[in-house]
């Protein structure tokens, strides 16, 4: 087999996701996997190209189309895949000198498709970095990004974050991966082991979360050393939510929307021996799969639920509550640039509607004084407090109480983690308690 470069395996995640409406990740996961001797480097860098462009791919299409005559609608999606990676590097990755992200695209194609198509490429992208690449590079940059967002998006992003804060928040960067250590205590002893044991890859201590290590250039997680044993992939901003809720040694605690688990493991350990952990879900397989991990992570009982609907078989009361709700996503946009090409306008009000509906559910099982954290990873003001005032005749503000996380988060009722300040993704964290009488 040929050996892949980091452009081939991002050209190809861009293919799917134009040709066969793919998710982004789930088909960057693939290619990778098919190339496990890949240098870490490459894969960071197939990552950066395939999530980079993809996040400003209208806005890049648009004007590199400026400089075809006949436009480049009737391009295939491999040779459209190409400019839009050479076009992201010209613009977004000023280390790469524009030169070669041409030659690299023309090559590339010349390989795939011939000469003539090739010459092509060349002759548009020539013209493109005479006109883009040169003193107004940042300006060609920022338009694209601000053509690549909605316009539903940028309007709710600048009304929540205000104008300069929704223009970083929408700069195209990628969130370092993070690893959550399951004994806070031996974060240190993880990092010494990691770095030994793989010299080329950086792993740094998280900034928020004391279970958190940050990597870079370290390759597939699941060839690390302790991968699954000390510790799991888990990106910072999520070990976050978790912690927030402040889960104490016997504590009832109830992981309302526990998805893939991860937090649910964390609330697990909070909890000690005495604690109980149960978790809900929509999904019933996603339950199966969390009720077979180690004991010690796992959920006591595990119950599916559509909390739309009523509490099934679950039953309360709870002393702490974790509601981490079904939103867009817009706060993962860095890592799932593909939001921006799914997610609508009526989808986010559907959504907002949801999230109230569960915590109005939720609640009920909250034991009187008990506390309870809602959480989306989306930044919007419309699926947090928004929401929080259609459902503030049953729960109203409540300070943290949570002692394992920055304090500067919650000095608060509710805060914002943003990838451009925590360089984590992007959430909305509300601590809550039920309204008295």
């Amino acid at each position: 087999m040929r050996v892949a470069s980091a452009r081939t395996i991002a050209a190809r995640v861009l293919v799917r996701v134009e040709r066969d409406g793919a998710f982004a990740a789930a088909s960057l996961d693939a290619e990778l996997s098919r190339h496990p001797q890949l240098d870490p480097r490459d894969r960071a860098l197939a990552t950066e190209l395939a999530y980079g462009s993809l996040r400003v791919r209208v806005g890049l299409l648009e004007q590199v189309s400026s400089f075809a005559a006949r436009g480049i609608e009737g391009l295939d999606p491999l040779a459209r895949a190409h400019l839009l990676l050479a076009a992201y590097q010209i613009l977004f990755l000023a280390r790469v000198p524009a030169f070669a992200a041409v030659d690299e695209a023309v090559d590339a194609i010349k390989n795939e498709r011939g000469a003539k198509l090739a010459g092509f490429l060349n002759a548009v992208l020539r013209r493109f970095v005479r006109e883009r690449g040169g003193d107004r590079r940042e300006e060609w940059a920022r338009k694209a990004v601000e053509r690549s967002t909605p316009v539903w998006l940028r309007r709710t992003l600048g009304l929540t974050l205000g104008a300069d804060g929704a223009a970083s928040f929408l700069e195209p960067r990628v969130p370092p991966m993070g690893i959550c250590v399951f004994d806070a205590e031996a974060r240190g002893e993880w990092m010494h082991r990691l770095q030994a044991a793989h010299p080329d890859a950086r792993f740094a201590e998280g900034k928020l979360s004391p279970h958190a290590i940050l990597v870079e250039n370290a390759g597939d997680p699941k060839v690390l050393t302790g991968f699954g044993v000390g510790w799991m992939p888990q990106e910072e901003g999520s070990q976050v939510v978790a912690l927030a809720l402040g889960a104490r040694p016997g504590d009832r605690v109830l992981d309302a929307c526990a998805g893939r688990g991860n937090k649910t493991a964390i609330l697990r350990r909070g909890v000690g021996e005495g604690g109980q952990v149960d978790a809900a879900d929509l999904h019933p397989a996603k339950l199966e799969r969390l009720m077979t991990v180690d004991p010690a992570r796992a959920p006591q009982r595990a119950f599916a639920v559509d909390w739309t609907q009523g509490p099934g078989d679950c039953t309360g009361p709870y002393d702490r509550i974790l509601v981490d709700a079904p939103c867009s996503g817009v706060g993962t946009v860095g890592r799932r640039p593909d939001i921006l090409l799914r997610r609508t306008e009526a989808d986010v009000e559907s959504l907002a509607a949801t999230q109230a509906a569960i915590l109005r559910t939720v609640v009920t099982l909250l034991a009187p004084g008990g506390h309870l954290v809602y959480a989306v990873c989306s930044v919007l003001r419309r699926e947090a407090e928004e929401v929080l005032a259609q459902v503030a005749d049953i729960l109203e503000p409540a300070p943290f109480d949570a002692t394992t996380i920055d304090g500067a988060l919650t000095a608060e009722h509710a805060f914002r983690l943003l990838p451009s300040v925590h360089d984590t993704d992007g959430y909305f964290v509300a601590s809550l308690r039920r309204v008295s009488g």
